[in-house]
């Protein structure tokens, strides 16, 4: 079982690989192309459309089949597209590539969270997850700062072709190491879909979106925070985002204790809580040279304890489709990796200094925490009508 959960981390690792190498290679990619760097950010949003689209839609459509065969089909489709990218010859083509790239991320991490929890021993499900997701994570400390050191020193496409290989790995030890497994659903494909009538889903989904996007809304802007605010030299950005990975694996299962040690939506709140100290204490802090990399590594490690217990708390609430449900939350932390940059750059276009950056994310933490208590007082009303709805026998 251990070997199984491995598989899917070396999934999660490929995936938060293509996802993240190409933020550090985007100006040689456009140098490549012979484009401007606003204009090959579109590639970035390419492969987020990608995965939006591809959550549902693979996840509904790969229902009826064996879980673990989906998977391996998922990666293979990974695999195949992320090796095309690395031979793209102009935007258009790699644009294409990118969004058929993504399809597949959505639908993995979806019906990979339940598998890892079902593979899990009692009560350990969250950890289970957390070990599905430490692929991601790891994939930020060790694979993206390897990946762009590729794409700046030789050539961008074999940061590409890198990933296409880590994907053929994901693809093996799935076949190999993966148990035999039922169908991913025992809904049809219309059915399916009837979870959209629940409103706590929906709450679930907007909190990953506003939640993460504001983990998003401090990331998309670490470089120049770590340049232009703290001073320090270019060559310290990556060592940056290394220690925001390692902030990032420890995180994970941070989160994935607090999953077990409390009710999902609780340790959802107390993680949001601690993301607005930090990034609220971070725009103090962030002109030393010093201590803005000691809050790089807590900011990641604070951001990615969320991971976990939203992730738990969208299978709970998506009972009857629950790879369903998992895969939505995928399109969800895509939307906020969207919206939290877009927001973010908006007080920073007015003037406002890198660290506005780290306010809209806070702020959008908040929120988030906002909405997490409104899921409870919906709980309690729903359990409190159920009460009152009972037969009375005199």
């Amino acid at each position: 079982m251990n070997k199984a959960l491995l598989s899917l981390a070396i999934g999660g690792f490929g995936i938060g690989l293509t996802e993240f190498v190409i933020m550090g290679i985007l100006p040689d990619v456009a140098t490549a192309f012979n484009i401007s760097i606003p204009q090959a950010g579109h590639f970035i949003a390419a492969y987020a459309l990608g995965v939006v689209i591809g959550a549902p839609l693979l996840t509904g459509l790969g229902s009826k089949w064996p879980a673990n065969k989906v998977l391996i089909a998922l990666m293979l489709w990974f695999t195949v597209f992320n090796t095309l990218s690395a031979l793209a010859t102009n935007y258009t083509s790699f644009m294409v590539l990118r969004f058929l790239s993504g399809l597949p991320h959505g639908a993995f991490f979806g019906i990979g969270a339940v598998v890892a929890g079902k593979l899990s021993k009692q009560g350990k499900e969250a950890q289970g997850i957390a070990i599905m997701f430490s692929g991601l994570t790891f994939a930020n400390l060790l694979g993206v700062p390897f990946g762009t050191y590729l794409g700046k020193h030789f050539s961008w496409n074999i940061s590409f072709l890198m990933v296409g290989i880590v994907g053929a790995l994901a693809v093996l030890s799935v076949k190999l190491w993966m148990p035999l497994l039922k169908q991913s659903s025992e809904s049809n494909f219309v059915s399916e879909f009837k979870i959209f009538k629940r409103l706590e889903l929906w709450l679930i989904i907007l909190l990953t979106t506003i939640g993460t996007g504001g983990f998003f809304a401090w990331y998309s802007y670490i470089a120049p925070l770590i340049t232009d605010v703290a001073g320090l030299p270019n060559e310290m950005v990556s060592i940056a985002m290394i220690l925001a990975g390692l902030g990032m694996v420890i995180g994970n299962f941070i989160g994935a204790k607090l999953a077990e040690k409390f009710l999902p939506i609780h340790a959802i709140i107390i993680t949001l809580i601690f993301m607005v100290i930090c990034l609220v204490l971070n725009t103090f802090l962030a002109t030393d040279k010093i201590l803005v990399l000691v809050m790089t590594f807590i900011i990641g490690m604070v951001t990615f304890s969320l991971s976990t217990p939203i992730q738990v708390a969208i299978i709970n609430a998506s009972k009857g489709s629950e790879t369903l449900g998992s895969s939505l939350n995928q399109s969800a932390f895509n939307i906020g990796n969207a919206s939290g940059a877009y927001f973010a750059g908006l007080p920073i276009a007015m003037g406002y200094g890198y660290t506005a950056a780290d306010w809209v994310g806070a702020a959008m933490a908040g929120f988030g925490i906002l909405i997490a208590f409104f899921i409870i007082l919906l709980r309690k009303r729903r359990i409190s009508q159920k009460e009152t709805t009972k037969p009375c026998y005199s």
